[in-house]
């Protein structure tokens, strides 16, 4: 378990932070980069929560754990042993919540716009921080090694927040779709 019993340690006033294996890193470094940005990514998740209520709100809950996985995965490198990493079985779940909620959606005719009801617009900025996190850490696993089940993980995430963007439109009304063309 975590015990955080000082916040302020002024360790990273030089520009440098700790690894989870003590591992000393500049604070623009890739790996930081990359779980960094699935941090981000996690606090734009809360702002989708604000809008989601029930079976969104609790999968909306369970993801958020899950993104601290991701970052205790990346914050870690090398192989696995004791260290907690992020298991294909969660990837699973996220496809099957995918189809579950995309099975009582209307087929797409156009791309959707990242607008809608408060939830859905919040959805999808997260979506994008999430698709920043998997460049990240693609980037990240072409310089060192990196659990490929975080990069499959992201990918699916993003897929998931789009899916439930167009399931909270749903129920305001639909989807904000985009008109080629329409300001020619």
């Amino acid at each position: 378990m975590v015990k955080l019993d000082v916040i302020t340690t002024r360790g990273g006033d030089g520009g440098e932070t700790s690894l989870g294996d003590g591992t000393r890193l500049r604070k623009d470094a890739l790996r930081i980069e990359a779980f960094g940005t699935v941090d981000e990514a996690n606090a734009a998740l809360g702002l989708v929560r604000l809008h989601a209520e029930g079976e969104a709100d609790a999968m909306l809950a369970r993801i958020q754990n899950e993104l601290f996985d991701v970052g205790a995965d990346l914050c870690v490198p090398g192989e696995a042993g004791a260290r907690l990493r992020v298991a294909d079985t969660q990837s699973a779940r996220l496809e099957a919540e995918i189809a579950a909620m995309n099975a009582a959606l209307p087929p797409l005719r156009s791309f959707v716009l990242p607008a809608g009801c408060p939830g859905a617009a919040h959805a999808h900025l997260a979506r994008t921080v999430v698709r920043r996190a998997e460049r990240l850490v693609v980037a990240l696993a072409g310089a060192e090694e990196v659990n490929p089940a975080v990069i499959r993980y992201l990918n699916r995430l993003s897929d998931h927040l789009f899916v439930l963007s167009r399931h909270l439109n749903a129920a305001a009304g639909g989807d904000v779709l985009w008109v080629p063309g329409a300001t020619r």
